[in-house]
């Protein structure tokens, strides 16, 4: 308690002023609603001091000029989020989540942190939404409701499944934010200062989206997720030579993960001539795993289905949803006789299923992992089946889907993926799209984003390669700061705002730091070693038996040799403590601190192990 009791002492008065400040714009909320926000930016505060921003506080912005701050998304894959602010005026672009790496332990995903905006609140005049794919949309019931629910911005399918998971994290509140949709791709919207443009980009989800934030000293040009029309048909092909007339000077911030591939880029008709092929040659039943945001693809197999007579089943909760989304905005159009409960698929032959699933990125519980390890109700995998993986990897999950192919082909004699045949179309880029790209919109300044930070380098190489000048090219770590101002080059600014990973852990929003992740981490690695000692308050003796209890290190009952030293180091530990005069006061939590040191040091010594010790010394 007096460690916390110092913390709260050293919390600045410019936190207390803007936490005050943010107290004031929820009055409007629900009491409800407040209290949870409230809630929860104090849990993600107290995450953030674990963590303070070494580089120092950031200054305020001064007149006439633009800052670009990335909260997430340069460093990784996932936690795309973008502040744009000029002046008192405030654009967000994105609020994604990021899911787990393997050394987070029990964690469920990671979301920005919007420390940066604490007291803020007021200035911010929309979010605007690039497209529905959970790295871009996944964050937002969490930090709409921390800034008090400002108007979010984006086109139809976009805007639906946003308010889909805002009522999936809390009932009824989805009618709290106001929506701006994005009807015509021309649509101009002014906010505050900005004025902002939208384009369609290529991608591989429905009503995706680029935008051009238009202010006194910079156009910026944010192309979310894209990649270039590589149909085969020049008629409507889309191109982006149209932003090279836009207000000079421009930057382009391009998301960047094909940075590294010399693949040619994948067409929608080639992977169609796959697809459709293997539905009609299939010996058995279909099971294909995509993204649950696949809705055109899944569009498209209703349709072809229904055309030679199959029938198609829906697994997975995330899915289910989101086809529903599109069924009620008309994006699919399917009759009860092709799409079936997939409890029913029994009553049909083999060769006329098709099983749309989760699972592609060898999730524990999606729905094919538990096809795999035969824990589905309603699947149990037969050698005729036929598997399709119509999804790229995400960077990260290589291991998760390698270990998931290897049982699949154990059980299965015809598992498809990309490597052997084109049957998914990604919706990133490849290093000849960035370089036409470049080409097409013709920028002053160049921002690779969105991706891992050797991505984002790679970027740079393949620009400068194509005579960019390699000055005008920026890339910045997430919290990093850029500033443009009017007949001046931009200047990254040498503080940092923070960036530090807020875990979801439940319904826990930030009060996981890393100090629990290091401890869980010992404990999967090491395991738990608790050792309980009464003491006779008068005395200062031990009292009966010391107990010991192992959980992942040691299994007690084989190991009595070991045990027994080791309740030999506590007595010492004690009676070295304890000798002097009884009437003394004795500090217990130094002699179990002392405890902690020496039976771990002991235990490594005997075992090159070292678990988390948990002495436990009461004095009755």
């Amino acid at each position: 308690m007096n460690t916390i009791k110092k913390i709260k002492k050293k919390k600045d008065k410019s936190f207390q002023n803007n936490l005050s400040k943010k107290k004031k714009t929820k009055k409007k909320l629900p009491k409800r609603s407040r209290k949870k926000a409230i809630d929860n930016s104090l849990k993600t505060s107290s995450f953030v001091f674990q963590q303070p921003v070494s580089e120092g506080k950031v200054r305020k912005i001064e007149k006439g000029k633009l800052r670009i701050i990335p909260l997430g998304g340069q460093e990784e894959v996932g936690r795309n989020m973008t502040v744009f602010e000029y002046e008192d005026d405030i654009v967000i672009v994105d609020m994604g989540m990021q899911f787990p790496e393997e050394d987070m332990l029990g964690i469920d995903y990671i979301v920005p942190n919007i420390n940066y905006l604490k007291g803020k609140e007021k200035n911010i005049r929309g979010v605007i939404f690039t497209h529905g794919h959970l790295d871009h949309i996944g964050a937002a019931p969490i930090l709409l409701e921390q800034l008090g629910y400002p108007p979010i911005i984006g086109r139809d399918l976009t805007l639906a499944l946003v308010k889909r998971k805002l009522e999936d994290y809390e009932p009824d509140s989805s009618h709290r934010v106001k929506t701006i949709t994005v009807k015509s791709i021309n649509d101009r919207i002014r906010l505050g200062n900005f004025q902002l443009k939208f384009f369609e980009v290529e991608h591989s989800i429905m009503d995706s989206m680029g935008v051009v934030l238009f202010t006194p000293v910079v156009t910026a040009i944010h192309m979310g997720d894209w990649t270039l029309d590589v149909g085969s048909s020049s008629e409507g092909k889309l191109s982006y030579e149209f932003l090279s007339r836009l207000p000079q000077p421009t930057v382009l911030m391009m998301e960047s993960l094909g940075a590294t591939s010399k693949r040619s880029l994948v067409t929608e008709e080639e992977m169609w001539k796959n697809l459709k092929t293997l539905i009609n040659e299939a010996p058995g039943r279909l099971i294909i795993a995509t993204f649950s945001t696949q809705v055109k693809r899944i569009r498209d197999i209703l349709e072809y289905a229904k055309k030679i007579g199959k029938k198609v089943a829906l697994d997975g909760f995330s899915m289910k949803a989101n086809v529903e989304v599109a069924k009620q905005l008309g994006y699919i159009k399917v009759d009860k006789d092709t799409l079936i409960d997939i409890k029913n698929i029994h009553n049909y032959p083999d060769k006329k299923v098709i099983v749309i699933c989760t699972g592609a990125q060898g999730e524990v519980n999606a729905v094919l992992s538990r096809i795999v390890t035969d824990n589905h109700r309603y699947i149990h995998l037969k050698k005729s089946d036929t598997i399709i993986f119509s999804s790229s990897v995400i960077p990260g999950n290589e291991r998760s889907i390698q270990r998931l192919k290897d049982n699949l082909y154990r059980k299965c004699d015809n598992v498809i993926h990309s490597e052997i045949m084109d049957v998914h179309v990604g919706g990133h880029n490849n290093i000849e799209a960035i370089q036409t790209l470049v080409k097409q919109v013709k920028p002053t300044y160049v921002m690779p984003v969105y991706a891992n930070h050797y991505f984002l380098k790679e970027a740079e190489k393949i620009i400068k390669k194509n005579g960019f000048p390699g000055r005008n090219i920026f890339i910045l770590d997430n919290g990093q700061v850029i500033e443009f101002s009017k007949n001046r080059s931009p200047q990254v600014l040498k503080e940092k705002v923070d960036s530090s990973y807020v875990f979801i852990d439940g319904l826990g929003v930030g009060d996981i730091g890393q100090v629990v992740l290091r401890d869980r981490q010992m404990l999967s690695q090491d395991g738990m070693f608790v050792i309980t000692v009464i003491i006779d308050s008068k005395n200062k003796k031990i009292v009966g038996n010391i107990q010991v209890t192992s959980r992942g290190f040691i299994y007690v009952k084989e190991n009595f040799d070991l045990v027994n030293a080791t309740k030999q180091v506590v007595k010492r530990v004690i009676k070295e403590n304890t000798s002097q005069d009884n009437k003394i006061k004795i500090n217990w939590k130094n002699i179990e601190n002392q405890i902690r040191e020496e039976v771990g040091k002991y235990l490594f010594q005997k075992t090159q192990r070292r678990p988390m010790v948990l002495p436990v010394v009461m004095e009755v």
